[in-house]
């Protein structure tokens, strides 16, 4: 049933990616009136990077090396960029075909040189539009994560605890875009917080081991007062879940599979739970994978401050329903792409920020440390979180 899934997933995938190209053809080739050595040129580039997005991803998956890791680089980067031309031109055609309903103008009443230079202008300032969006999104990936404080009122919090400080870092997404360099720059900003403990709320990687482990290792380096806990995410299951678990707990990474630890404990005051369950998804991969609060939480009291690391923001409900008092959340990238965020809210609960979901819970979602896909960021900077728990 998985495969069969898988299979009509990956169909609808092409399919849509055929018709995009098609689309992008239409209206930056045949519509623009292009001819002779330009059309043909034009039509080559079009179907060559529809062959790049599907031949690209696959390389990557399939073969180890710089040009495995150079063809999904570069079909990722025309993703982004073929989403902007998209929105372009197709934010164009709303406002021609609304202006047309309204009647404005009759298109039958414009010569064919006219109809011709306003096809024309539209598709330059579409790609136009298009080539600028991409480029600033591309700087925007590409630079530094920014570090947000974020200060977090816990009812139950011992009082010992007040100022506990958490670094979350989440949705590195280690890849073909992003390599060693850009972790050792997040390790560095996460090490100069100096936190009491670093939490990695999923999707750290989009690999095997063998292709990412050099380039993943510099989170060993991670330090902080109680070191280092990590929940899985979906895209774990994606790269293969067990060995990378075993990478992690090599390079002193624990992760907490509907576990707890308490943290911070002295002698005469309890300290602070905290739990982590597996992604939402986990449990269609098999295994034993899969979400469980209850039993992340088995023999926890309820009045006790409970800090719950899952990796999707909708776990949210049933953790509101265990009495947690902060959960910590990723996969959303904050939209990562305007307007990708308002898709988002449709799946998730919550996209970016920190959220009073009922009395008790609150949840913080990070816009991710790294990007998935294209390597590019609009209107959703990525971050390096730095949360401080305080007594109220």
């Amino acid at each position: 049933m998985r495969i069969a899934v898988t299979v009509m997933f990956v169909l609808f995938i092409c399919t849509l990616s055929l018709f995009a190209h098609r689309y992008l053809w239409i209206r930056l080739v045949r519509d623009t009136g292009l001819a002779g050595p330009m059309r043909v040129c034009a039509s080559v580039a079009i179907v060559t990077m529809c062959g790049v997005m599907f031949a690209g991803p696959t390389a990557n998956r399939l073969f180890e090396g710089p040009i495995a890791l150079l063809a999904a680089a570069a079909a990722f980067t025309w993703m982004g960029v073929m989403f902007y031309s998209l929105v372009t031109l197709g934010g164009s055609d709303l406002i021609r075909w609304a202006v047309r309903a309204a009647g404005v103008f009759d298109s039958g009443e414009l010569s064919l040189e006219r109809r011709l230079f306003l096809q024309r202008s539209v598709g330059v300032g579409a790609a136009t539009a298009a080539a600028l969006a991409s480029g600033v999104a591309l700087r925007n990936a590409n630079a530094l994560p920014q570090v947000k404080h974020v200060e977090v009122k816990l009812s139950n919090l011992p009082a010992h605890l007040d100022g506990f400080t958490i670094v979350q870092i989440s949705d590195l997404h280690v890849s073909a875009t992003i390599r060693r360099p850009y972790v050792e720059r997040v390790v560095a900003m996460s090490n100069a917080l100096k936190p009491d403990l670093v939490a990695l709320t999923g999707d750290l990687m989009d690999g095997s081991v063998p292709q990412l482990r050099d380039e993943i290792a510099p989170l060993a380096d991670l330090t902080s007062r109680f070191g280092s806990l990590f929940c899985t995410g979906n895209h774990e299951y994606y790269s293969g879940v067990e060995p990378w678990l075993v990478e992690l707990r090599r390079i002193g990474i624990r992760t907490l599979r509907n576990e707890h630890v308490e943290i911070g404990a002295l002698d005469d005051a309890q300290g602070l739970i905290v739990a982590g369950i597996d992604d939402a998804q986990a449990a269609r991969f098999g295994g034993g994978h899969g979400p469980d609060v209850a039993r992340a939480l088995s023999g926890v009291a309820t009045e006790r401050a409970v800090v719950l690391l899952a990796h999707q923001p909708k776990s949210v409900h049933e953790a509101a329903e265990h009495a947690v008092d902060l959960q910590l959340s990723g996969h959303t990238h904050g939209g990562q792409i305007w307007p990708f965020g308002y898709l988002v809210r449709l799946a998730q609960p919550y996209v970016s920020g920190l959220h009073q979901h009922n009395k008790l819970t609150q949840i913080y979602v990070s816009r991710g440390t790294g990007y998935w896909g294209p390597p590019m960021r609009l209107g959703a900077p990525s971050e390096v979180t730095y949360l401080t728990l305080k007594t109220c």
